[in-house]
């Protein structure tokens, strides 16, 4: 009996023990984080009451005359993460449908099996490495079938998508799958294939997934800097066309972090990294209040 209250309370202590630790943990986390923002906004608040040059939110970006707008990338940025997810989010809903639905449950075969572990591999691909691959393969073929430079808002947004492709098809996977396989059974009693009960009966009833994994993708193409800085021209105006280049923030923020120590150009950095965050935290509460009034 002795032994048995000397381990009841060593066990009591290591429960104790653990608790303490990841109440540690989260505090940490969350201190990290609001430190973080608290930082931004500290630096981004005296730039937007300044407002050196008409201030951050102008149309125009010339440091040699006393211009920093950044709306030219704030508006970049918006229309390259549209446009990236659109193509982005449909391929990956065909394939992930694709993937879950073989002919036989329990059976997907060796394509199904070998796609599967190639969008797992995409996943752990740096970003550079889409990069370089554009540069050599995708840039030149748009310049010689389309014209321009190659380097385009085009050619950017084309390789973003197969950059979010592996995150939609993952959260697709993970939100579908479940509901598949619940109706599985009833399904096949009633003569229908697994892709027809994924188009009619799952997909109508999955709106959480379908919309985490079209918000997930954004998110990822927005917040994406070496694609941009490679591919998108980096020119700070309104593009005109898709074959036109663009700037976006995260690539703004790179090119200029690069050239700049200090100053108002330097500056005005923080605001730019404040509306990513104003950006992401809209669409995400939008995307949830959509999801909740399903």
């Amino acid at each position: 009996m002795g032994n048995g209250i000397l381990h009841a309370a060593a066990s009591s202590r290591s429960g104790r023990g653990w608790v303490f630790l990841l109440r540690v943990s989260v505090l940490m986390a969350m201190g990290g984080m609001a430190l973080l923002f608290l930082m931004i906004v500290a630096f981004a608040l005296p730039v937007f009451v300044q407002g050196e040059g008409g201030g951050p939110f102008t149309w125009s970006w010339a440091p040699g005359q006393g211009h920093f707008g950044i709306l030219p990338m704030v508006a970049g940025s918006l229309a390259m993460g549209a446009t990236a997810v659109a193509p982005g989010w449909l391929m990956g809903l065909c394939l992930c449908a694709w993937l879950l639905s073989p002919e036989k449950a329990g059976r997907p075969g060796v394509a199904r099996t070998l796609v599967g572990g190639l969008v797992r591999v995409m996943t752990a691909i740096p970003t550079v490495v889409y990069g370089f691959a554009a540069v050599f393969l995708l840039a030149p073929s748009i310049r010689m079938g389309l014209g321009g430079s190659g380097f385009s808002w085009l050619t950017a947004s084309l390789m973003l998508s197969v950059l979010i492709l592996p995150t939609v098809v993952l959260v697709l996977q993970a939100g579908l799958a479940p509901r598949l396989e619940a109706v599985a059974l009833a399904g096949a009693a009633m003569g229908m294939s697994r892709m027809e009960l994924l188009w009619y009966v799952v997909l109508p009833s999955a709106r959480a997934p379908l919309l985490s994994s079209a918000v997930l993708g954004f998110g990822r193409a927005v917040g994406d800097t070496m694609l941009p800085l490679m591919l998108a021209g980096n020119a700070p105006v309104m593009p005109d066309s898709l074959l036109s280049s663009l700037r976006t923030l995260t690539a703004h923020m790179a090119l200029v972090t690069s050239n700049e120590v200090g100053g108002a150009a330097y500056d005005s950095l923080f605001m730019a990294g404040l509306v990513l965050i104003v950006v992401n935290a809209a669409v995400s509460l939008a995307i949830r209040r959509m999801g909740e009034r399903a």
